[in-house]
């Protein structure tokens, strides 16, 4: 068994033993996130600019080192609310957890693949490694993308090392022990600063994929669906006012990212905002379907599935419906 298929199946198990724990009383609502990213700046600007509040909700945000650890407090109820890749969300479910992306944020992959001196054109690839997170996350699945877009395959053309939290694949670049790396922004810059070289922006290629999303546990979203309905006004509306104020925005995202270097915030805002972030941000059937035959490489209980399953649509719909996203634009 691999590495990565060993990853999701012992996630699956843990998914199974704690499907339907209930969430935890006697305390402040929580949203969890494992990125540290422009793509998490939505999240970030409605705690900071009070827009949870104005709806009523009074929320922590608690940062987790990887996906799986924020699905498994999804999971056992300890968050009510998580920023995540749809790959988690549905490979979680797949397991038997009830939950389901209620917004997704990106619906392309915001990463780059770096390589190091030793590569100068594609099939300088083959042999080398790849520096990713971990097996089984959407930096894996990146990696693998453009390891096919240049025709060759994951693990028997080119190597898969995990190396952790994106920020430390500068440093595996630096010390050799990798040769090329999957980022994301601002360690891109950073990279680019030491020398190393963008070979492929994985976005531009149009893949789509669900990238990163709010997911929601389905039993809180229907006995608490006024909660969830608020949350999604505050975030929705927190993208308009991040897409229409810069400055604000590189202000989070400096906080958050621990970043002073204002050219360095700006232009990871220009990409993962401007460029990237949906001013719409519903779910749809193409995102997951490359989310689904991803995931079937791995687990054949993905296979012939619908996407339609990982899901939910009908908080944004609604709120579609009654002009209240039109309007933060106008």
């Amino acid at each position: 068994m691999t590495q990565r298929l060993l990853a999701m199946f012992i996630l699956g198990i843990s998914v199974l033993s704690s499907a339907n724990a209930p969430a935890q009383e006697g305390r402040r609502l929580r949203a969890g996130y494992a990125s540290l990213s422009g793509n998490i700046t939505p999240l970030w600007a409605a705690r900071d600019t009070g827009l949870f509040k104005k709806y009523g909700l009074d929320i922590d945000l608690i940062a987790f080192p990887s996906g799986t650890e924020g699905m498994a407090a999804m999971i056992a109820g300890e968050i009510e609310f998580l920023a995540i890749a749809g790959a988690t969300t549905a490979s979680a479910a797949i397991g038997g957890a009830d939950v389901a992306t209620v917004a997704l944020i990106n619906d392309r992959l915001l990463t780059s693949l770096v390589v190091g001196p030793s590569i100068q054109k594609p099939e300088d690839l083959k042999g080398k490694s790849i520096g990713i997170s971990r097996f089984g996350t959407s930096i894996d699945t990146a990696a693998r993308i453009a390891i096919q877009h240049y025709g060759l395959e994951p693990m028997k053309d080119v190597s898969l090392v995990q190396v952790g939290a994106v920020s430390s694949a500068v440093a595996s670049l630096r010390g050799g022990r990798i040769q090329a790396a999957i980022l994301s922004y601002p360690t891109i810059i950073h990279a680019r600063r030491e020398g190393f070289r963008e070979m492929l922006d994985i976005a531009a290629l149009g893949t789509p994929y669900a990238a990163n999303g709010i997911t929601i546990r389905r039993s809180f979203m229907h006995q608490r669906r006024e909660i969830a309905v608020n949350f999604m006004k505050a975030f929705v509306e927190s993208i308009a006012r991040v897409k229409k104020d810069k400055s604000l925005a590189v202000d989070v995202m400096g906080k958050y990212l621990r970043i002073t270097e204002r050219a360095l915030l700006e232009e990871t805002y220009d990409f993962s905002i401007a460029k990237y972030l949906r001013a719409r941000p519903f779910p749809g059937a193409e995102a997951f379907r490359s989310v689904i035959d991803e995931l079937a490489q791995v687990n054949p209980k993905a296979k012939g599935q619908d996407p339609r399953r990982f899901y939910d649509d009908t908080i944004l719909q609604e709120l579609d419906k009654i002009g209240f996203i039109g309007a933060l634009y106008r």
